[in-house]
């Protein structure tokens, strides 16, 4: 990402003054999978978390979340091995997408046949 970019995109990646901050008064805590960074600052008042890529605060993993939230003190360094067989890797956010999920009976469901056509409704 250019300065440009961090100047006038906010919206996408860090900013100017979040560099500034984190090279000033940032402390490098950790990373998790999707190579977020995870900071802290020197008198231990704040954390972020700098993403990679888009930001999307859906990439944040659980255990760092509790962290990030001060839920715990625990920083998850090997968060990794903990993890259950059941459990699914991250998927992002689709919202507003061509591939954004519809459920059965909504009228945005790309399957007509999944489209309600009848409406009966509640009585009291």
């Amino acid at each position: 990402m250019s300065i440009m970019n961090e100047i006038f995109v906010w919206w996408d990646g860090q900013t100017l003054g979040t560099r500034l901050q984190t090279i000033l008064n940032g402390k490098k805590i950790g990373t998790d999978d999707s190579g977020n960074f995870y900071y802290i600052s020197k008198k231990n008042t704040k954390r972020w978390v700098i993403y990679k890529g888009s930001n999307d605060a859906s990439k944040i993993p659980s255990e760092w979340h509790l962290w990030l939230h001060y839920s715990t003190d625990d920083i998850p360094v090997s968060a990794y091995s903990k993890r259950y067989t059941w459990q699914k890797k991250h998927k992002p956010n689709m919202t507003g997408t061509n591939k954004a999920y519809y459920p059965t009976g909504s009228l945005r469901n790309k399957n007509p046949n999944n489209v309600s056509k009848s409406y009966e409704s509640w009585k009291p």
